[in-house]
């Protein structure tokens, strides 16, 4: 079974009980977003995170099974994203990356925020002109080093 066929069965059980990423995440111990990261198959399950996935999910452990090994991460197009969700993080680092980048280098020096030792937190704030999406990243500081 490819890692894409597996992600299919998955999506489509968590949709049929009802699930959602949060119900996952309590279920695993993780965070939602990390399980969502994990069902669109970018991050990896332990043994045990498979096994406890294929059991809420009502499938078998040959369907979680994939997802135990290291995915292509970010290997989606290369093209601009057509999605408009999607679309707004891209028009987002298009507009604010330099400055987001002028500000973290002046704050920290030279180097990059790491995308592996990484957490990302989504969360809704009411509001009454209308909801906000509350969107916080935090990741460790890598500085280039000299050599």
């Amino acid at each position: 079974m490819t890692r894409q066929e597996a992600l299919d069965i998955l999506l489509a059980a968590k949709k049929d009980k009802g699930l959602s990423f949060v119900d996952l995440a309590k279920t695993l111990a993780r965070d939602k977003v990390w399980v969502a990261a994990a069902l669109m198959g970018q991050a990896t399950l332990s043994a045990a995170e498979a096994r406890q996935l294929a059991e809420v999910l009502g499938t078998s452990p040959e369907v979680t099974a994939p997802l135990q090994e290291p995915p292509h991460k970010g290997a989606l197009d290369t093209t601009v994203p057509v999605d408009p969700l999607i679309y707004r993080f891209h028009e987002i680092t298009q507009v604010y990356g330099t400055a987001m980048k002028a500000v973290i280098h002046e704050m920290f020096g030279d180097g990059i925020m790491s995308a592996i030792d990484f957490e990302i937190d989504i969360q809704k704030q009411e509001d009454p002109k209308g909801d906000r999406v509350v969107v916080t990243y935090s990741g460790k500081f890598l500085p280039y080093r000299k050599w």
